[in-house]
């Protein structure tokens, strides 16, 4: 068993067993998100956006046709190691960054930066995100192409990895619906139903991370009683994350006289058992999910899943 970060608006995730085994998540819609998960963890807060200044990644050299970019010489590197994300050999989506997280905090994040090269085919620009002075993130400024071939070297650290289809998936209030696209034609919609006013979701550019076949919401694990007016224990099937504060696509076949027509949920996205089970098995890590025209305000940037609105 794990402990995941429980965060500020929707239903959180408290603590997991992936593998498709049980999981226990909460809302906490009056928490302060984000930033008490840092300091839970002892972690500082988040740092100031660094631009990618210009000329710093080496113009990519000639490549065969779908054949990966080989990353350029870089700068001496002030850590030792750094673990990459993705992982060697992952499949990721397009809006997936590139996420280097360093065995002791930096000093110099200029000189961190300068040891870091992205290179892709076909080739993009992008930025650097401080998270703390432990963990920066790259992303391109656009999302990646699909089936894409990119290759990150982090001073001694490498990592190799590619991105999948180009799967968008874009949930909107108005006509409270999720249109899935996959490489610009629409592959599924299914009806939705949103936050309700009390604990409306955030608008933004989401990122599919973990998914659980099975979980557990229980309001109780942020101080809600269980039977109290907006408390609940509810099993959950075809739960997948779209931001660590908690927001999951997920079957709610207990609200679905209201998908398509109003909002009744803690923050997440509520869908049919067999919309769901779809999304669940043809999503992945990294994919795209667009929010919009809720009155949720707008998805904080520093979530985890975020990066977008960064």
């Amino acid at each position: 068993m794990r402990r995941i970060a429980a965060l500020g608006l929707g239903v959180a995730l408290a603590v997991g067993i992936s593998g498709g085994t049980a999981a226990v998540a909460h809302a906490n819609p009056g928490g302060n998100g984000f930033a008490d998960w840092w300091t839970e963890l002892g972690l500082p807060g988040p740092a100031p956006d660094v631009a990618l200044p210009p000329g710093l990644l080496p113009p990519p050299a000639p490549q065969t046709p779908g054949a990966p970019h080989v990353p350029g010489p870089v700068a001496p590197a002030p850590f030792t190691s750094a673990g990459i994300n993705p992982a060697a050999g992952e499949l990721v989506g397009v809006a997936q960054p590139v996420i280097i997280n360093f065995p002791a905090p930096i000093s110099d994040r200029a000189a961190a930066e300068r040891a870091i090269s992205v290179t892709s085919a076909p080739p993009v620009s992008g930025r650097f995100i401080w998270f703390s002075n432990s963990q920066v993130r790259w992303r391109p400024h656009e999302f990646w192409p699909a089936h894409a071939q990119v290759s990150v070297v982090a001073g001694p650290s490498r990592s190799n990895f590619r991105t999948g289809d180009a799967t968008i998936s874009v949930a909107d209030d108005v006509t409270k619906t999720i249109t899935v696209t996959r490489n610009g034609q629409v592959v599924r919609t299914m009806p939705v139903s949103f936050g309700k006013d009390r604990t409306p979701t955030p608008n933004g550019t989401y990122i599919i991370g973990e998914r659980h076949r099975h979980m557990v919401m229980d309001s109780s694990t942020y101080g809600v009683p269980v039977d109290s007016p907006d408390g609940y224990r509810i099993d959950v099937e075809y739960a997948t994350r779209m931001s660590n504060s908690g927001i999951f696509v997920h079957a709610a076949p207990w609200s679905l006289q209201h998908q398509g027509v109003r909002n009744v949920s803690a923050g997440c996205l509520n869908v049919s058992t067999d919309d769901a089970r779809w999304f669940y098995e043809n999503t992945r890590k990294g994919d795209p999910v667009i929010v919009r025209n809720t009155i949720g305000g707008r998805l904080n940037g520093w979530d985890g899943l975020g990066d977008w609105m960064l």
